[in-house]
């Protein structure tokens, strides 16, 4: 019921509500807000504001430079909190969801006039020695809507602030002018800066997969003391595929003419960046097999180790029945067996029976069972 009510809310005409959120200025508003702008000819005007403030002076600046547009940027919000913008950029509320409550595929959905775009971001965890319970990468969620003229980023996580990124955007307004060409351009730049971050942790990855490979075929004790630490490395490989693989299909789409919310010049850009991506993923499918192979030679190893141990084992059981068998026959107590009544009898037998446990000894080292 709740989410037909949702629903209903969500088509129905209604007054847009002003929230507190959506109405302070950034100094008293909640901490979710990191940084709100607006951009006009590719350059920031003025200094930070809320996101009404913002809708407010896109609409003036837009008489000017028809290209302007806001830039809205928050860590972690609540339903609460992103409720008033929500509502003032008529954002679809599946997607309102999405970015909220985090935990989503990366994907780029449409909702009429908006793009919605989910990244996942990586981040490495340095580390002396990979153990079996080592992290070595740690994720985060980047959510994107992109709209004609405005820009929100919800990040998810501790790490790839995108303070750095927007600073270069803002300096580079007189050279490459890719602020210019509106929000497709800062979705473009978002999507090359996840991307990149995805090749500095593969390049890292790299060190820790080929660290692995030569302690897995180093150890000569075949006691499979490194599956632990194999183990550990392919689910983290595996969360690192699950990040980058899904991405690969939607941006070679952003880089389609289909795209008409994505400015043409910024197509070609998208292209780049999945090639970038192809690598990626080309490279992660690659630790992923060979992170297979290396548990395979792993337990291969233990294997072969065992059968050596049965080996040995069985060796030594046979030459000790030598000795048992013929001790057993006698103390059969028949009167009638060989050297029985002899003088040198007992010592002849006990020769007898260390020469052919000898014997049997050189065998086994011969044939390498000893």
């Amino acid at each position: 019921m709740s989410m037909i009510n949702n629903l209903r809310a969500a088509v129905r005409p209604h007054r847009r509500r002003e929230t507190p959120f959506d109405t302070l200025r950034p100094g008293h508003a909640p901490s979710a807000v990191v940084d709100c702008a607006v951009y006009q000819d590719g350059k920031r005007v003025g200094e930070s504001c809320s996101p009404r403030e913002a809708a407010q002076r896109v609409k003036l600046c837009r008489d000017q430079d028809p290209g302007s547009f806001s830039w809205i940027g928050l860590h972690e919000p609540t339903e609460a909190e992103f409720e008033g913008i929500a509502q003032r950029f008529g954002l679809h509320p599946l997607a309102v969801e999405d970015a909220v409550h985090a935990h989503q595929r990366p994907k780029v959905e449409r909702y009429d006039d908006v793009l919605f775009a989910v990244f996942k971001t990586i981040r490495y965890v340095e580390h002396d020695q990979l153990t079996p319970t080592s992290e070595v990468v740690e994720t985060g969620e980047l959510m994107v809507f992109v709209g004609r003229d405005f820009v929100i980023t919800v990040r998810h996580g501790g790490h790839s602030s995108l303070k750095e990124l927007r600073l270069r955007l803002e300096s580079d307004a007189d050279g490459s002018g890719l602020l210019g060409k509106g929000p497709s351009a800062v979705l473009h730049a978002i999507a090359d800066h996840v991307v990149d971050n995805y090749l500095l942790v593969a390049d890292r990855l790299q060190t820790d997969v080929d660290e692995i490979e030569f302690a897995v075929f180093a150890d000569k004790s075949g006691r499979g003391a490194d599956v632990g630490r194999v183990y550990q490395l392919k689910r983290e490989v595996l969360e690192f595929k699950r990040a980058v693989a899904p991405l690969l299909r939607p941006m070679q789409l952003l880089s389609e003419p289909i795209q008409r919310l994505i400015d043409p010049d910024i197509q070609k850009y998208f292209r780049d960046v999945a090639d970038h991506l192809a690598r990626v993923t080309e490279q992660v499918h690659g630790f992923d097999e060979l992170l297979n192979s290396l548990l395979q030679a792993n337990l291969a190893q233990v294997s072969v180790a065992q059968n050596e141990d049965m080996r040995k084992i069985t060796a030594w059981a046979a030459i000790f029945a030598v000795p048992t068998m013929i001790t057993g026959i006698y103390g059969m107590n028949f009167d009638y067996m060989p050297e029985l009544h002899h003088k040198y009898g007992y010592p002849l037998v006990l020769g007898g029976i260390v020469v052919i446990c000898i014997g049997m000894y050189k065998g086994f080292r011969r044939n390498g069972w000893l």
